[in-house]
């Protein structure tokens, strides 16, 4: 069944499966276009997107035309139409086209009062979306992301680097109501989810086209499977990266040193993580690194290689089971040998003005931007750099930076244009570290991650990491938002996330504390992968190895995260097989109960855990949710609790953590209490 027009009233509305999609009248238009007039400034990742519209018509009046699957809508009766719909009833697909040369269209959809949407990517601030505006636009989070706070408005003086609620790396516009339906709006030009109206959601786009596709489902962990095989399935995640900690740090070969204290001390590790493996570049802003991708050539400060006879130092690694990982992104820095190499080879993107290669400021030193729309680039950067200088030497994984920063004053090989090519950016590149892993058989056994992303990097990225997090416990930007952002992003396909535990981000007198430290290695543990960073400035934060204290508390944590394994492989499997996310919303399992749709500081970890971490500076106390109608355990007292909410005490080291008592897995749950510092 397809549209139905009232012809007395030119009304229209579209049922699927008794979920009414669409509904518009004269009263209450059902469409919106317009011609934009765009302004877009960026300063190192940071975006300001200003659009002034103009010859806009809001479109209420429906005609139907060849058949039921077909309208045209006008802004009343007598006058002629201004845009075409077209349904696919079996795909669920919805075609709008503008008429007129108009480039900006938006889409109103019924909302009912107390319907919950969630989605939009990873999102930080909300997991409930209902009641804000989204822009969707790939970019830097920013710091603070907070306008009352002064941080933020610091941040925005010294650079438009405050960012707010909505600003993410991986954001996506695709939604799931409470309604049973779920929305996908396939497009990658700038658009925005709206849903500060009580009355209807709102997808703004800026094309005088597009794509929507819809699902339905009967509850929300049926719509996330939807999702997960429409964008794609992860693979499970190596055995290595669930049986201990990544250790983080970037030392130079002091590294390795500090390394084998720390599993002196107990810890289970599985790969020690260098991000400075191809040496490091001291800015204002912290401790950088040299974005010229090879370990052997020799850097700041010592004209030496960061890692001397790094190789060598990979194979002792693994001999002793542990693994090496590093860093890359798609940038090189215009005073390193690879750079010279992709301007030679037509690699780079090109400025407007002239043939030479554009540079983007990164702060205190500029790049090339490496062209992935140019099908040789894309191989040259797989082969050549990826699977040569990384792979090739023994290095099992790495960080795939950045992949938000395309410029839309550029010029791109394909000629497309870099306002609809910017958000497909992280797409390219996760697409270009699978092939390099591909090309050596290394699918499933080499594990990248990724912060920014957009619809389809789920079908190249195995792992997410929820970005760089401010080394503190505020709302916005602390250590609860990667809370939010692996829920979120696990409801649109993300099945494996995790953060850089401790944080990252610290500026003007921001340093971690020993508790921050502490709760987010109790955080960390409850996550698929878990894994240290010494963050930016690395000389004036606490590290775990900085006391006796932090280390004991690093060890004990990586051993319960280590002690998982069993559990979370058999989450790795129920995503593969379902979709599902090991780290889900309560509401996923619990859809009946709407108390549960906004929560979004505590987490299922599977069917059979839940999670409640202190992200509160100084509580040794904290409110808990226990859903559904049977009883939780209590992991560190093993008393039952009945469903409901309780004040549950949380020391430092005893994080609200419960199972269900039924679990298959429940004498692996109860031995956790057993691992002590």
């Amino acid at each position: 069944m397809g549209f139905f027009v009232d012809p007395a009233d030119g009304s229209v509305t579209l049922t699927v499966a008794e979920c009414v999609l669409l509904s518009g009248s004269t009263a209450a238009p059902l469409l919106r276009v317009a011609r934009g007039a765009p302004d877009v400034t960026m300063v190192r990742g940071n975006f300001r997107i200003d659009d002034a519209p103009h010859d806009a018509l809001e479109l209420g009046f429906a005609t139907l035309g060849d058949n039921d699957n077909e309208v045209f809508l006008a802004s009343a009766a007598q006058t002629d139409p201004a845009a075409r719909m077209v349904w696919a009833p079996g795909t669920g697909v919805l075609i709008i086209e503008a008429f007129g040369n108009r480039d900006r269209l938006w889409l109103r959809l019924p909302a009912e009062p107390r319907e919950a949407v969630w989605g939009g990517g990873e999102q930080m601030s909300y997991l409930m979306l209902a009641g804000r505006r989204f822009p969707i636009w790939t970019s830097e989070p920013g710091v603070g992301r907070d306008k009352s706070t002064e941080l933020t408005r610091q941040m925005d003086r010294d650079g438009m680097a405050g960012g707010d609620y909505w600003t993410t790396n991986y954001p996506q516009p695709t939604f799931l109501s409470s309604r049973g339906y779920a929305c996908h709006l396939d497009a990658s030009c700038f658009s925005a989810l709206d849903f500060s109206d009580p009355a209807r959601h709102e997808v703004e786009v800026w094309s005088g086209t597009a794509r929507f596709e819809f699902f339905i489902a009967d509850t929300p962990a049926a719509l996330v499977g939807v999702l997960s095989s429409r964008f794609g399935r992860q693979p499970p995640l190596p055995d290595w990266a669930i049986g201990g900690a990544i250790v983080g740090l970037k030392d130079g070969a002091n590294s390795f040193v500090r390394l084998e204290r720390v599993i002196a001390a107990g810890a289970a590790v599985s790969a020690l993580w260098c991000e400075d493996w191809a040496g490091i570049r001291q800015t204002s802003f912290g401790r950088r690194l040299f974005w010229d991708w090879t370990w052997e050539t020799p850097r700041f400060p010592d004209n030496a290689p960061r890692y001397p006879d790094l190789p060598g130092r990979i194979a002792q690694l693994e001999a002793q089971g542990i693994r090496f990982l590093a860093y890359a992104n798609p940038y090189l820095a215009i005073d390193g040998a690879q750079y010279g190499e992709a301007r030679e080879g037509g690699h780079l993107a090109l400025r407007l003005d002239s043939d030479e290669p554009y540079h983007v400021d990164f702060g205190e030193f500029d790049c090339g931007v490496v062209d992935f729309t140019r099908e040789e680039t894309r191989e040259w950067f797989a082969e050549r750099v990826l699977a040569h200088e990384m792979l090739d030497i023994g290095i099992a994984g790495w960080m795939a930076d950045f992949g938000e920063y395309l410029p839309t004053d550029l010029r791109l090989a394909d000629g497309s244009d870099p306002m609809d090519a910017h958000n497909r950016w992280p797409v390219l590149w996760a697409e270009v570290n699978a092939r390099a892993l591909a090309s050596r058989g290394k699918t499933g056994d080499v594990l990248f991650f990724m912060r920014a992303g957009f619809s389809g990097v789920q079908a190249h990225c195995p792992l997410l990491w929820a970005g760089d997090q401010s080394v503190d416990f505020t709302r916005h930007d602390g250590i609860g938002t990667v809370v939010t952002a692996a829920l979120s992003a696990g409801l649109v396909g993300n099945a494996f996330s995790h953060s850089d535990c401790g944080g990252y981000t610290s500026l003007h007198g921001n340093v971690r504390t020993a508790e921050l430290l502490m709760r987010w290695c109790e955080l960390a543990a409850f996550a698929p992968v878990m894994r240290t960073h010494e963050g930016n400035r690395p000389d004036d934060n606490l590290q775990i190895d900085s006391t006796p204290e932090l280390l004991a508390c690093f060890a004990r944590w990586s051993r319960v995260h280590a002690a998982l394994a069993p559990y979370v492989r058999h989450l790795c499997d129920e995503a593969l097989a379902s979709g599902l996310p090991p780290q889900r919303p309560l509401f996923l399992h619990y859809p009946a109960d709407s108390a549960l749709w906004t929560v979004q500081d505590q987490f299922l970890y599977g069917a059979d855990l839940l999670v409640a971490p202190v992200i509160e500076q100084g509580a040794v106390k904290r409110e808990v949710i226990l859903p559904g109608e049977h009883p939780w355990r209590h992991l560190w007292s093993g008393e039952d609790f009945a469903p409901g909410a309780h004040r549950i005490a949380a020391p430092l080291g005893e994080p609200p953590v419960f199972y269900r008592t039924d679990s298959e897995f429940a004498s692996l749950f109860a031995a956790l209490r057993d691992i002590q510092p």
